[in-house]
């Protein structure tokens, strides 16, 4: 009895196994038409899968507008910020442009920086010896250079015209040593600060601002630029900026260590200032002529 419900199971599982391979076969040939239960779980299939996925992309969509709109906002209040300081920038310019008109008219001056001609020069030369003190330059007397024109390059001042040749000419550097390489500058701030720069420190790579009042208030970090007081140098020329502030060695006057916005070290592109004879200085020169003969 045993051995008949044994073969009995076998028999039930080799039709089983032969009815699957069948279903399989039949459900992997090419049909043009289900059956009913395939029809019927496809279907079920797919009605499940739509009523889970339209809450979910409706949420996931909610989300990512969310977002959009966070980040819409934020650009907007990037862009109002922006907005809201080219309009405080454009007043400014229009107040100091008005400003520069009336004391024009107070002063009668017409003089500026536009009164200088910026001329461009390589530099052809350098001792190794004096590498912080000389350059010689392309440009000489006939482009109509003179002795103590002010040198530049596109980050600031970097010396003076020292002697003038036909062809060429010898620039002395702000960081030379020499106590007679002096040139009026202002230490831009809440008031114009007035002092010389004078002395070069080798080791810390600063300019020294000398001949500033003790008590005038002078903090890191502030502009300085030229002067234009000695009338050789056109007025605003960068120098550099304040990095320490410390009394001289009489304790009566402020000096003023300056990083120069040049590099003394790397120049090899230069502009020289040269300045403009306007029309009104030659009707000067030519009345005082007229005037002596």
């Amino acid at each position: 009895m045993p051995q008949f419900f044994l073969n009995k199971r076998l028999i039930i599982l080799l039709v089983s196994i032969i009815v699957l391979v069948a279903l399989i076969g039949f459900s992997l040939r090419e049909r043009s038409k289900l059956s009913w239960p395939e029809q019927f779980v496809k279907d079920t299939t797919g009605w499940v899968q739509s009523l889970v996925s339209k809450p979910t992309n409706y949420i996931a969509g909610f989300f990512e507008n969310l977002q959009d709109l966070q980040n819409t906002y934020n650009e907007n209040k990037e862009l109002k910020s922006r907005l809201d300081n080219l309009v405080s920038l454009e007043s400014q310019v229009q107040a100091l442009k008005k400003d520069n008109e009336e004391l024009r008219a107070v002063l009668d001056e017409e003089k500026t920086l536009r009164d200088f001609e910026p001329l461009p020069a390589t530099v052809i030369g350098r001792n190794p010896d004096r590498w912080h003190e000389m350059i010689i330059i392309d440009k000489g007397s006939l482009n109509g250079l003179k002795k103590n024109m002010a040198v530049v390059t596109a980050n600031g001042l970097i010396g003076k015209v020292k002697s003038v040749n036909k062809f060429s000419s010898t620039v002395q550097l702000l960081s030379a040593t020499d106590p007679k390489n002096r040139i009026s500058a202002i230490v831009q701030g809440k008031t114009k600060v007035y002092g010389l720069v004078e002395g070069y420190d080798k080791e810390k790579k600063l300019l020294m601002v000398k001949a500033i009042p003790a008590g005038a208030e002078i903090e890191k970090g502030q502009t300085v630029i030229t002067s234009g007081l000695g009338g050789i140098f056109p007025e605003g020329l960068l120098v550099g900026k304040v990095v320490e502030v410390k009394p001289d060695q009489y304790g009566l006057n402020l000096t003023a260590l300056v990083k120069p916005g040049a590099d003394f070290y790397d120049i090899k592109n230069v502009m020289v200032t040269k300045k403009i004879m306007r029309e009104a200085d030659v009707t000067d020169l030519t009345d005082g002529k007229e005037e002596g003969s």
